[in-house]
C-alpha cells in the first residue's frame, strides 16, 4: 500500500478548504479516522443500537461487538486474556476511576511518584488521591537535554514505601520515548505497581504488555485512526483484586466491574476497524493473526515515521531562530515520535498556530496538559509551544509547505 493509496482512505484528507488541501500536523491532538471507521459506526447505530442483555437481535449483536472490541484491543497491547480490557469514555475518566480503587487502602506514610513527563491525566488524578489519604507525592524530572526521564533521579525516589509510579510511555509534547520496561522493573524491585499512560505512543509503536510487565496501561483510540474511547489494560489480580466504586445491581464481575453506565457501543465498533485499518497496512494475508499483522504494520509505518523525522530534523537546523525541545540527534530517531515542541524567537506560540491556520495548516500551541513539563522547561507561562505531530499518514511534501511559511514568519 502505497502513501497515496493510504491517504485517499482518509475523507478529511481529500478534502479542499478554500481552494486549499489541508495540512494535519495536529495528530497528537487526535488523528484523522479513515472511511471504514466513519462505515462501522453508522452502520452499528443504523442497525444495531441496543444496550446489552436483552433477549432480541440487536442486543445480542452489541454484546458480540464488546466481545470482539475486548479482543480488538487484547490483539493490539498484546494482553494475556480480552477479559483485561476496560472500556471507557476516554483515559482521563478511565485514570481517574483507577486512582480511586487503587488508592482505597492507601494510607499516611506510603508514596508514589508521578513525572514532569506526564501529561497531568496521569498527574493530577494520583496527585488527588494521595491528598485524600494522606500520602506523599513525589515527582521525578525530566532530563532537559532530551527530555526523557532523569533515570537516575526517578531511582533515587523508589523505597519500601512507594506504592505506585505513573509514567508515561512518551511525552505527548516531544514526543521523548521513556525507557518503560526499566521503569517497570525498578518499581516492582521495591513491591510498587506502575501505570503506564501509552496515548501518546500506541498510534506509532506497537505496545506489548507482557513485555513491558506493567500493572496497568491506558490509551486512547481517537490517537489512532479511530473514534473517542479510551481504554484501560490491567492485570487480572487487579481487575479482580481492587475494588471499584459502582452501581450496587450492576455484576461485579471483571472486566465489567470496571465500566460504569452505558459504553459507548459505537466508539467500539469505531475502534474495532481502526485497529483492522492499521492491520491492514501489513498487507498480510488471513493465514497471519492479527497481532502479527499489527507487527508489520507498525514496522512499517515506523520506518516512515523515522524518515519524517528525519527530514524534519535535517531541515530545522537551518532556522537558528527556532528551538527545539527533545531529541535531535538522527541517530537517536527510535527514541522519539515525529512529535516536536518548538518556541520561535521573537513569536509567541498562539500566533505562530494562527498564522498557520490561515493557510490551513493545523498544528497545535499551548502546553497539551503537559504542565510539569512545560514548567520545567520555562515556557509555562510563556505561552508554552508550538506542537508539530506526524502520523503515518503525512508525507515530506507537506513539511515543504511548513517550513516555506515558516521562511515567511521569520522574514
Amino acid at each position: 500500500m502505497n502513501i497515496t493509496q493510504l491517504r485517499e482512505q482518509f475523507p478529511a484528507l481529500m478534502q479542499s478548504v478554500n481552494g486549499k488541501s489541508p495540512v494535519f500536523l495536529d495528530g497528537p491532538g487526535g488523528s484523522q479516522v479513515p472511511q471504514s471507521v466513519l462505515n462501522a459506526m453508522t452502520a452499528y447505530l443504523g442497525y444495531y443500537n441496543s444496550n446489552l442483555g436483552g433477549a432480541f437481535f440487536s442486543s445480542d449483536k452489541t454484546v458480540e461487538l464488546m466481545a470482539n472490541a475486548r479482543q480488538a484491543a487484547a490483539d493490539l497491547l498484546n494482553a494475556p486474556s480480552s477479559q483485561q480490557i476496560v472500556f471507557g469514555p476516554n483515559m482521563t475518566s478511565l485514570t481517574f476511576s483507577f486512582s480511586r480503587a487503587i488508592s482505597r487502602d492507601w494510607q499516611t506514610g506510603d508514596e508514589i511518584i508521578v513525572t514532569n513527563a506526564d501529561h497531568f491525566s496521569n498527574v493530577s488524578s494520583w496527585q488527588q488521591a494521595a491528598e485524600d489519604k494522606g500520602v506523599k507525592v513525589n515527582t521525578a524530572l525530566i532530563n532537559e537535554t532530551d527530555c526523557t526521564l532523569n533515570m537516575a533521579q526517578f531511582e533515587s525516589l523508589l523505597n519500601s514505601n512507594t506504592k505506585l509510579v505513573a509514567v508515561t510511555y512518551a511525552s505527548n509534547t516531544t514526543g521523548s520515548i521513556n525507557n518503560i520496561k526499566r521503569i517497570v522493573e525498578l518499581a516492582h524491585n521495591v513491591g510498587a505497581l506502575v501505570y503506564v499512560d501509552a496515548v501518546h505512543y500506541a498510534p506509532h509503536e506497537l505496545v506489548d504488555v507482557q513485555a513491558l510487565d506493567c500493572d496497568f496501561l491506558a490509551c486512547s483510540a481517537y490517537k489512532f485512526f479511530g473514534p473517542h474511547l479510551g481504554m484501560v489494560y490491567g492485570k487480572k489480580e487487579h481487575l479482580e483484586g481492587f475494588t471499584p466504586y459502582k452501581v450496587e445491581p450492576a455484576k461485579d464481575v471483571a472486566p465489567g466491574r470496571w465500566e460504569t453506565g452505558t459504553q459507548s457501543f459505537e466508539a467500539m465498533a469505531g475502534f474495532i476497524a481502526a485497529v483492522d485499518y492499521i492491520a491492514a497496512i501489513s498487507e498480510l494475508d488471513d493465514s497471519h493473526s492479527r497481532r502479527e499483522k499489527l507487527s508489520v504494520a507498525f514496522a512499517k509505518t515506523k520506518q516512515h515515521e523515522m524518515a519524517l523525522s528525519e527530514y524534519f530534523l535535517t531541515r530545522l537546523v537551518n532556522y537558528p531562530r527556532i528551538k527545539l525541545f527533545g531529541i535531535d540527534d538522527l541517530d537517536r530517531l527510535n527514541e522519539r515520535t515525529p512529535t516536536f515542541a518548538l518556541t520561535f524567537e521573537g513569536l509567541e506560540p498562539r500566533a505562530v498556530s494562527e498564522c498557520l491556520g490561515k493557510q490551513h495548516i493545523c498544528v497545535w500551541d499551548g502546553n497539551f496538559y503537559a504542565q510539569g513539563l512545560c514548567e520545567q522547561l520555562g515556557v509555562l507561562d510563556k505561552g508554552g509551544v508550538v506542537r508539530i505531530g506526524c502520523m503515518h499518514y503525512n508525507t515530506t511534501a507537506e513539511l515543504d509547505q511548513l517550513f516555506n511559511l515558516f521562511d515567511e514568519l521569520l522574514g
